[in-house]
This record gives structure tokens, C-alpha cells and sequence, in this order.
């Protein structure tokens, strides 16, 4: 500390200010370190500029209200961006603006006044307490919103103009409409605006918009769709020059292709598929030394004979990166012209083909493979229903000629590839999927979760052999692969997984390298009892996400070495590479990769992680809207469901009749104060010990069902278990108690509302 006397102080080094900014246990301003160190006058510019320079080289960070804190401590105010909700439930926040490497990790906590909760995107001015190696929890002050250029919205007229009310739940103003900029819209419309920018005092009043466009009523299942793709910012709409090229393309003739057309090879898809990719076909393998093996032959379609490296299709292909498929519309990789034209294996009309023969073994292993360039003609389109039939004996007009000398072959080919998978210690999690049959009246009739059959399991061993065929054949030529990767669980996820798993009295061994089989013993010890569920939930979500990278790591849930995606070119770009690849690397033609495609494979491979998560997310959100509208005429009405999700603001529930998720906020459960137990993933009542738990079936009652937003909110009839016995200081590590008593008692006053 530099010496003070009553003249002229000295100025302090930049280590006497960075020191005082450390040792404060709050950010401070320029004004309490001038009085720290009285600095004066033209001092204060002096001041200025050290601190700028403490912040470019990171010796300090920069706040709100350009107060300062020691580098790598974030300030106790600081505008945050809603990240996502991760899989337990929790919002995970970032800092509005971060130049660092890895960011702190910070946890919403949620707002015990029941104000409308921000959602991913939002920016929010919060107040942060540091709780751990760079793990932070935020409270909301306020949310921030930021006025976007083109909004998504329903229209609702009031009086001689309307206002807006955006689907995003990110935009969190409602938007006014004037009416000359009304168009043709009408009450209950949705719509596609653009935003007016505000003159003088408008500027602080409720932004306008202008309505571009009226896609429909939103009470109209047609447009759940239609909210997904603008949302997400999905591609939905060809150029002329590209519809163009697909229009132009005509089918292939023999040429210097193998003829396939003698082969019975089928298609078998879902019973709403529109596009036919792979085909199959299956025989004894007559070879001696291969007892009880099978020759097996898979032809996906020759996408790569149409799309070109560097044509504009293979442009428009690589932008999207996938086909985006919704219950009532499918928004296509490619053109229709190809992805349902000349590019799908329609029955009785020939084809181009990539196809691989593979011989394997009784066991399943992989013997033999061979592929080639050829022509095939489909002998039939079937559905996973009609096969499945067909085995158990029911035939129709299309499975009975089939069912000996086609279909039997391939269940018999799928028995030996069950084995070898049974023997690898695969990682199959058993989730099934909404299904949505709307009619021929465009409403919805039913909502289901899907059954997944030995047909399904057929189709995919049978591809998952054609994708290994294919990596092993590049890497054996040297050639560069678009891997499809799985890595290992991440040791954090292990360790969370593992304490989770001991409070439910499974051990997870320790200090050895995990393998898939650890896993499966451990769902074999709960199958008998009532904790499965929980625990594959629990193994699904220690699990590193599937992504595309030309740096071989495995797949970790196939338990495969290595793996590629070969059987999809219509509607993954991934799938096409692969394809340009063997068609290089076996010279089958003159259309295979080229080196300056090779030379981006790692950023071509980032982009098509980042289209296929953009499809999912699409997917996801045009499904809860449909389970929205479905139930939306029901407020009021009970449901049967079980907890798929514990959490610090409430429960999440799925129905059992529809597989739909809703929300059971903390107020509307059974009066109480609730902590959350985040190892053993429950809510735990604090006076009555009351305790909802991940798996635990429960009755709700339908409080909400909003279709803009597409969100459901449930209140709790009947479920729980009480265990009076359990007191506060025996809740684990990871509860937590309300910021003060009188937050607490308010939230036990409420919660029966």
C-alpha cells in the first residue's frame, strides 16, 4: 500500500489496485478505489486506463455498471443468457458476454413470486452467489428483453388494430399492430410479422409490428408445424435454381452397373414413410465352411449419382444437413423430384444403388463384405406392422408370396445379428416415441407412444452391419470416414451417476474403464424391481450425445470400434460422404469425394451436429404443441402419469395415454415447503416429509393448456409417498433450503392453489 501523507499521494502500482480488488468481497466501482486510494483529478483518467488495460490482458473482468472483479469471479449483478434445461431439469445460464474458455457453470434458481419464467435465449439481469469451482446460482431480477427483426405469433385485434402475441416463449413483449398493418389477418391467426421501428417517445412503449404473412388459424393442427420450422430457423423453401436441377434429372440405365433387378430385395418402413432409402434381402449362405451363416445384401439408394460435390443440390443438401420430419409434413434434405422421385426405392421401378453384400456367420460376425454400384428394382414397400404380421403368421396380399422366400430369410439373418449384438454388451434403452395419426380432416385422433417390434429391431441390425461394412472398408483404404462417434461417458456424469446409483443400492465400479456391460449388469439387477425406470433414466442421461467427426472415437453404445452412417443419403448429408468415400476408394465412378471436400471433413462435421440438434429440437416442439392441442379441450379433466423429472421448480409428468410431458410447478403441489434431492433426483415435503421421486406414478389434474407458448401445467390429485420419519438434517448433500423464512412460509400459503 503506497504511504499517505496530507499532500500528494503517490499513484498505486497496478498490483496495490489489483490486490484491493481481490481481497473486496464484493465487485467495486472506479469511485471506491479512488477513495482507497485518493485518487484525484486528472488521476482519474489515469485510473481509467490501468483498469482497461488490468482488463484486456484478464487480470480483472468488467461487470454491470462497469464495476470489477478479480479474474474468473463473475460480479455479484451480471446479465446472464438462458443456456437450456439440462437433464435433470435445471436452467443452465452463461454469461451474456464471455471471452474465456470455458464458462461458469450457473444454475437458475427458481422465482418463488411466480413471475413468467424465462426461457432459452432469454437474457435476464440477475444476482449471483458463488457456490463451488466455478459454479454459480442466479436469482432473476429482471428479464431483459431483446426485440427481435421477424416474429412468429398469434394475431388478436383489438379494437381498430391488434396486438401480437409471439410463440417464442424467448420474446417476452406482446407486439402492437395498427391498422393499416393488419393485412388479412384475423383474430386467433398465426402469423408472420416483421417488426416497425419506433419514432421519438414510441420508443418506450410496446414495439409494433406489420403482419408479412397469415399462415393459418393456430387452433388448426397445420400450423404446429409451421411454428416449429420458423422458430428453429429450418429451411423449409428450394430456390428455383435448385428445383431446377432435381427436375432435371432422369433415371439411370444399366450401363457399367451391377444388375441386382433378379433379387427380391424389399423395403420396409413406417406406414407413413414417403421416402425409401435401404432395401433388403436375405439367404442361407451356401458356403460349407460357414454353417448356419447368411448372405445378406443391403442397397441404399445412389443419392450421390444425382447430387454432385459442389452442385447447387449438394449446396442446398449440406446447408440443411437433414431431412426434418413432422407428424404432418416432411421438410426434405433434398427436392421432392429426388427424396420421393428418383431417389426412393418405389416397388417395381428400377433404381440406382449402393449396395453391400455381407456374409456373416451363425454368431453374426461379420465375414465378408463386397460392395457395388448397381440396379435394383424393389419387389414390394412394406410396413414394420406387415412384417411383424407375417412372422406370426397373418398375411396379406402383399407378405403372403413373400413370407418363405424373403421374409423368412431375414428374421433368420436378424436371429444370428441379435447374437453377436447380445455378445458385444450393446446399450439398448427401449424409449418409445410419440406417435401422432392425425385425419383425413387434418385433427388429430390420437396421440400414442409407439411400439417397437422385432420388425423394427430387423431393419436396424441389418443397417447397423451395412454402417460398420462401410467404415471398416474406408479405413482399410485409407481413405477419410465421417465417423458417427459416441464417446464414453464424461468422468463428471460417471461421478453423479455413480452417487445416484449407490443411494438406490447399485455399486458402479470403480477405477477401471467403463464398458457398456457395466451398465446392462446393472439394469439386469433392477429389472425385477421398482427402481427401472429411474435407473435407465438415470444411465441414458450419463451418456455422451452421438455426433459426426472424422477423429474415431468408437461408438460407445453400440460397443463397436467403428462406425459410420451409410444407410440414410436421402435425408443425411453424413450418409453421402460416405458414400462419395466408397465410391472413391472402390473406383466405382468418377462422382466420389474429392480432396478439398476431405480437407473440411472437421467443419463439415461440426455444422451437421449442429443441423441435426436443430431437427430434433423442430421435432420435439412441433410434438408438444400437437400434445397440446390434443388435452387442450380437457382443463380440468384427471390423468394417470409417472414423475419423468425432478426438479428445483417443480416435477415434470408424463401421461401414460399420450407420452405427453407437462409441468407440475412447486405451488401446485400438496402444501408444503419441497427440497430438492438431486442424487436421489425427488422433491422432499419439509414438515411432512412428503416425497415425490423420479419413476413414481401419480394422478394430475390438467390446470393449463396453452397453445401458444405449447406448454402443459399440471396440479397434483394423488401420489407421493409420506415418511414422517425423515427429517431435514438427514436430506443428502444437493438440498436446499428457501433464501429466507418468509419466502418459504409464502410458498406454503399458496401452494394449494
Amino acid at each position: 500500500m503506497p504511504p499517505r501523507s496530507r499532500g500528494r499521494v503517490p499513484r498505486p502500482t497496478k498490483q496495490d489496485i489489483l490486490n484491493f480488488i481481490n481481497q473486496s468481497s464484493a465487485p467495486v466501482g472506479k469511485r471506491e478505489i479512488a477513495r482507497e486510494f485518493r485518487i484525484r483529478g486528472d488521476d482519474r483518467t489515469w485510473l481509467k486506463s490501468i483498469l482497461k488495460e488490468l482488463e484486456v490482458d484478464g487480470s480483472l473482468n468488467r461487470g454491470r455498471g462497469r464495476r470489477v472483479t478479480k479474474s474468473g469471479r463473475l460480479p455479484e449483478i451480471a446479465e446472464l443468457e438462458i443456456s437450456h434445461v439440462d437433464g435433470d431439469g435445471e436452467v443452465v445460464c452463461r454469461p451474456a458476454e464471455w471471452s474465456g474458455d470455458a464458462p461458469p457453470l450457473i444454475y437458475l434458481v427458481p422465482d418463488t413470486h411466480r413471475q413468467p419464467a424465462p426461457g432459452e435465449g432469454d437474457r435476464i439481469l440477475a444476482r449471483l452467489k458463488h457456490t463451488g469451482d466455478n459454479v454459480y446460482e442466479a436469482r432473476a431480477i429482471k428479464v431483459l428483453g431483446s426485440v427481435p427483426n421477424r416474429i412468429l405469433g398469434v394475431f388478436e385485434r383489438i379494437g381498430d388494430g391488434g396486438i401480437i402475441r409471439p410463440t417464442d416463449r424467448r420474446i417476452r413483449t406482446d407486439f402492437t399492430v395498427t391498422a393499416a398493418n393488419i393485412g388479412e389477418a384475423q383474430s386467433g391467426d398465426l402469423v408472420h410479422a416483421e417488426t416497425v421501428p419506433g419514432r421519438g417517445r414510441e420508443r418506450t412503449v410496446q414495439p409494433r409490428a406489420k403482419i408479412k404473412e397469415r399462415l393459418g388459424a393456430l387452433n388448426d393442427p397445420r400450423t404446429f408445424s409451421l411454428i416449429a420450422i420458423h422458430t428453429n430457423g429450418i429451411p423449409d423453401e428450394f430456390d428455383e435454381e435448385i428445383l431446377a436441377a432435381a427436375n432435371e434429372a432422369r433415371p439411370v440405365t444399366l450401363d457399367d452397373r451391377t444388375d441386382l433387378r433378379h433379387l427380391p430385395l424389399i423395403t420396409i418402413d413406417g406406414v407413413h414413410a414417403r421416402d425409401f432409402d435401404d432395401a433388403v434381402w436375405a439367404e442361407p449362405d451356401d458356403n460349407e465352411a460357414n454353417n448356419g451363416g447368411w448372405h445378406i445384401i443391403v442397397a441404399i439408394a445412389d443419392v450421390s449419382w444425382y447430387v454432385r460435390t459442389g452442385s447447387a443440390l449438394d449446396r442446398t443438401a449440406r446447408e440443411r444437413g437433414n431431412s426434418v420430419y413432422f407428424p404432418d409434413r416432411v421438410v426434405p434434405m433434398l427436392p421432392e423430384a429426388l427424396s420421393n422421385g428418383l431417389c426412393s426405392l418405389k416397388p417395381h421401378e428400377d433404381r440406382a444403388c449402393l449396395a453391400v453384400h455381407m456374409w456373416i456367420g451363425a454368431n453374426g460376425v461379420l465375414r465378408r463384405k463386397k460392395f457395388v454400384r448397381g440396379l435394383m428394382c424393389s419387389a414390394a414397400r412394406l410396413t414394420y406392422d406387415q412384417v411383424e404380421h407375417a412372422k406370426l403368421g397373418s398375411f396379406d396380399d402383399d407378405t403372403k408370396p413373400l413370407a418363405e422366400s424373403v421374409i423368412a430369410p431375414l428374421y433368420g439373418a436378424y436371429k444370428s445379428l441379435a447374437r453377436a449384438r447380445v455378445a458385444r454388451g450393446t446399450l439398448d434403452f427401449d424409449v418409445p416415441e410419440r406417435e401422432v395419426t392425425i385425419g383425413t380432416d387434418g385433427h388429430i385422433e390420437r396421440i400414442q407412444p409407439s411400439v417397437r417390434l422385432d420388425s423394427h429391431r430387423l431393419i436396424e441390425e441389418f443397417m447397423i452391419s451395412a454402417n460398420v461394412a462401410a467404415a471398416e472398408t474406408l479405413e482399410a483404404s485409407n481413405r477419410r470416414v465421417m465417423y458417427r462417434v459416441h464417446d464414453a461417458p464424461p468422468l463428471d456424469k460417471i461421478e453423479a451417476l455413480r452417487q445416484s446409483l449407490d443411494s438406490l443400492g447399485f455399486s458402479l465400479a470403480k477405477g477401471s474403464v467403463l464398458k457398456p456391460i457395466n451398465f446392462l449388469t446393472i439394469l439386469k439387477k433392477a429389472a425385477d424391481g421398482k427402481d427401472l425406470q429411474l435407473v435407465s433414466e438415470l444411465i441414458l442421461r450419463s451418456q455422451s450425445k452421438a455426433m459426426y467427426d472424422p477423429a474415431n472415437l468408437g461408438h460407445f453404445g453400440l460397443s463397436l470400434q467403428r462406425y459410420c452412417h451409410f444407410t440414410s443419403p436421402i435425408r443425411r448429408y453424413a450418409d453421402l460422404l460416405v458414400h462419395r468415400g466408397l465410391i472413391s476408394a472402390l473406383k466405382l465412378g468418377s462422382d466420389g469425394l474429392g480432396k478439398e471436400e476431405e480437407e473440411q471433413f472437421e467443419d463439415i462435421g461440426q455444422q451437421l451436429c449442429l443441423t441435426e440438434r436443430r431437427a430434433v429440437t423442430a421435432e420435439r416442439n412441433a410434438l408438444d404443441r400437437f400434445a397440446v392441442a390434443f388435452v387442450s379441450e380437457r382443463v380440468g379433466a384427471t390423468f394417470a402419469g409417472r414423475i419423468s423429472g425432478a426438479t428445483r421448480f417443480g416435477l415434470f409428468v408424463t401421461l401414460d395415454e399420450t407420452g405427453t410431458d407437462g409441468l407440475v410447478p412447486m405451488r401446485a403441489l400438496p402444501n408444503d415447503y419441497y427440497h430438492h434431492d438431486d442424487v436421489q433426483h425427488c422433491l422432499v415435503g419439509e414438515r411432512t416429509g412428503r416425497t415425490f421421486r423420479f419413476g413414481d406414478r401419480l394422478s394430475v389434474r390438467l390446470e393449463e393448456a396453452n397453445l401458444v407458448t405449447g406448454g402443459l401445467v399440471f396440479s397434483v390429485i394423488e401420489g407421493g409417498v409420506i415418511d414422517k420419519n425423515r427429517k431435514r438434517r438427514n436430506q443428502p448433500k444437493g438440498s436446499r433450503r428457501p433464501a429466507a423464512k418468509k419466502s418459504a412460509r409464502r410458498h406454503k400459503d399458496t401452494s394449494h392453489r
